[in-house]
């Protein structure tokens, strides 16, 4: 697995881009190599559990984040597009509350890597969107915790376009920073 890493405006997470070939008959790439990610990204995280989400457009899933046992998640897009958002929630960090976002879609097959201590969530923005993703965590649904996704201390720049977004009941009543839970 070859790969070029990217920069986002958080020092920690990170944008992953295999090399791709591709010919007349389609394309290859591989999407996980474990020495090849602790050599890109300096994280020597071991995955435990693989994710597959399908959503409509317009809908939002988060901002979601695992208080006890912190997930890291390792984000790519196999269908549709998506707008991928990572907060960070680790009071202790320079960076605590701030926020980056990056467009994933199937055709560019870049990934994200969004390491614990991060809320994250996306916005679908095709007709629909499938998402596969890495944890560095099982997930244990009593320290499950969301953020509210429209927070305006936040100010996440969700590139809604007029439209309402559809949210899970727990999205919609979730707290905003001030008021949540967060790492130390």
């Amino acid at each position: 697995m070859s790969v070029n890493v990217v920069q986002t405006d958080l020092p920690d997470v990170l944008i992953l881009e295999p090399k791709v070939f591709g010919d007349a008959r389609g394309f290859f790439l591989e999407s996980w190599n474990a020495r090849v990610f602790r050599e890109a990204t300096g994280c020597d995280n071991a995955f435990v559990q693989d994710n597959h989400s399908r959503s409509r457009r317009h809908v939002l899933r988060g901002m979601h984040y695992q208080l006890v046992r912190p997930q890291g998640k390792l984000v790519r897009v196999v269908a549709g597009e998506v707008f991928d958002v990572a907060v960070d929630l680790r009071r202790s960090s320079p960076s605590f509350g701030r926020w980056t976002g990056v467009r994933l879609d199937a055709s560019g097959h870049r990934q994200l890597w969004v390491p614990p201590g991060f809320g994250h969530g996306f916005l679908v923005l095709s007709e629909t969107a499938d998402l596969l993703y890495k944890t560095t965590e099982y997930w244990y649904p009593e320290h499950d915790r969301a953020l509210a996704w429209n927070d305006p201390d936040l100010a996440i720049d969700w590139p809604l376009l007029g439209a309402t977004p559809q949210l899970a009941a727990k999205d919609a009543v979730a707290p905003r920073l001030r008021d949540a839970q967060f790492y130390d």
